[in-house]
């Protein structure tokens, strides 16, 4: 075939079909190295979902969340009694599942003022627990250990989720957890996403 392609194109034709084809290669590697442009799929399995999410992750939760983090919103969302995909929500919401290279994700606070500039609220980890709100704050009320390790917050979200109501009025527990209905919505959207009917 390559013998074949020579003849017809002829040795001129040939060397710049040659070249063309490093120009292409060499503009797509630096489109990447730019991140214009997403490196090709893995043909890799798609991991399998943590065991005890009831009802099963969708497609997209187990591309989405890292493994133990939906390990670890499953886990809690057993001991709590609420929706697994809810925490996933709330997770991807406030931080890309720890994700984001934001002040107050990893270390540090997030801090959040008002239009005057008055300081609201700081708040801290990959579930944004509230850190001055009381006392006794959010984290205070909630949570246990370090409210940076997702082993420590997600089950404080579900303790929260739990006591706000969620197992009554989800909608109002989401609420009492970021006063804003546009939230609300959005973490419910993603819940969708993550399992049919968002776990309830």
């Amino acid at each position: 075939m390559i013998v074949g392609l020579v003849r017809v194109l002829g040795a001129r034709g040939t060397i710049v079909l040659a070249c063309v084809l490093v120009l292409a290669v060499s503009v797509y590697g630096i489109a990447q190295d730019l991140g214009l442009v997403d490196p090709p799929a893995k043909a890799a399995p798609v991991p399998k979902p943590a065991t005890g999410c009831r009802p099963k992750p969708t497609r997209a939760a187990v591309v989405d969340v890292p493994r133990g983090y939906l390990r670890l919103y499953c886990q809690a969302a057993a001991r709590y009694r609420v929706p697994w995909s809810v925490l996933a929500a709330i997770g991807k919401v406030e931080s890309d599942h720890g994700r984001l290279r934001l002040p107050g994700v990893r270390s540090g606070l997030n801090r959040y003022r008002d239009a005057r500039g008055r300081l609201r609220s700081c708040c801290a980890g990959p579930m944004q627990f509230n850190l001055t709100d009381g006392p006794p704050s959010t984290w205070q009320r909630h949570g246990r250990g370090n409210v940076y390790d997702p082993a420590d917050a997600i089950p404080a979200a579900a303790r929260k989720l739990a006591a706000d109501g969620a197992r009554r009025n989800l909608d109002r527990a989401l609420l009492a957890y970021n006063h804003s209905r546009p939230y609300v919505a959005r973490v419910k959207q993603v819940a969708r996403r993550y399992t049919r009917g968002g776990g309830r």
